[in-house]
């Protein structure tokens, strides 16, 4: 779990929004979900691990797009 959190933090932060953006943007999810998994009370199933995982990677960072171009 402390990967997946680590990930999207990272990519919150490339991409200049809140991990709880990121959520509702992948998954729908509710507000204070991200609150519940990062205090452990609450965890992922890996369907919604492997759906985050792609919105991530089919919206790439800024960063990122240009080193794809290049």
């Amino acid at each position: 779990m402390e990967q997946l959190i680590d990930e999207i933090e990272g990519y919150a932060a490339a991409v200049n929004r809140s991990p709880e953006v990121i959520l509702r943007a992948a998954i729908s999810a509710s507000w204070s979900q991200w609150g519940k998994w990062k205090a452990g009370t609450s965890s992922p199933t890996m369907r919604v691990v492997d759906r985050i995982r792609a919105y991530m990677a089919e919206n790439p960072a800024p960063a990122e797009q240009e080193r794809g171009a290049a």
